[in-house]
């Protein structure tokens, strides 16, 4: 089996020294599946009350740029905040270490005992660790607060999250305005593949197979469509 990167002395320094990769793929499957889902189900729901193939693309294009931006805006809001959280607790524990350097340091040790070691190899650790305040600080953040040295960009991700949206939400509307026929069944077959291929995608961070994942996305989006058709159909017979 071919492993994912090469583990030569030169290949691992080379690696290590360019950091870890910042992945934006969470970001494209999320507004992804947002945008296929919410701009099916208002197709599906507007079919189902029988009204104008003009109605989806109205509504259809409407929620692809209001519903795509105000997700974009809260990834990015999100994210933002992530980063203000981390700069707070970084600025506690370079307080902490100012004020309470042994307390501080005891907690190294107890994060390093938990981990198994002990004696002078422990003491080695905690001197080493410590010896450094910023390696001493993001050792804190890492082990006390479990976050992540990896710094997301708010705008890269909420970029990413708006251009899927637009990308994926789109293809439910697309066979209405360039005016297909049975725009409703081509839609729905089109928009079905949109819903595996992302659970394909995603099926990156799943121990499942990329099958399984591909299908569950698709059960997922197909719910939703049926649910909004089966509710627009009701509607349209209750209102008459």
């Amino acid at each position: 089996m071919q492993l994912e990167h090469d583990h030569s002395p030169d290949a691992i320094r080379q690696r290590l020294a360019e950091g870890p990769k910042t992945s934006y793929l969470r970001d494209w499957i999320y507004g992804g599946i947002d945008g296929a889902v919410t701009t099916f189900a208002i197709v599906s729901g507007v079919e189902g009350a029988s009204l104008s193939p003009k109605v989806v693309v109205i509504l259809g294009l409407a929620n692809l740029l209001a519903d795509g931006f105000s997700m974009a805006a809260g990834n990015y809001s999100g994210t933002h905040a992530e980063m203000d959280e981390r700069e707070h607790l970084r600025r506690v524990e370079l307080r902490h270490i100012a004020e309470a350097p042994e307390g501080e340091r005891e907690e190294i040790r107890q994060i390093y005992q938990r981990k198994g070691l002990s004696g002078e190899n422990l003491e080695v650790v905690v001197d080493a660790i410590t010896a450094d305040r910023e390696r001493w600080v993001e050792t804190m953040l890492n082990e006390e607060y479990g976050l992540s040295s990896d710094a997301r960009s708010p705008m890269l991700a909420a970029v990413t999250t708006f251009s899927a949206f637009l990308v994926c939400g789109a293809v439910p509307i697309l066979p209405f305005v360039l005016g297909l026929q049975n725009a409703f069944l081509v839609s729905a077959v089109t928009t079905g593949l949109v819903f595996f291929a992302i659970g394909c995608g995603r099926s990156r961070w799943s121990l499942s197979p990329w099958w399984q994942a591909g299908f569950s996305t698709f059960l997922l989006g197909g719910s939703a469509a049926a649910l909004s058709w089966g509710v627009g159909k009701w509607l349209s017979q209750w209102i008459g």
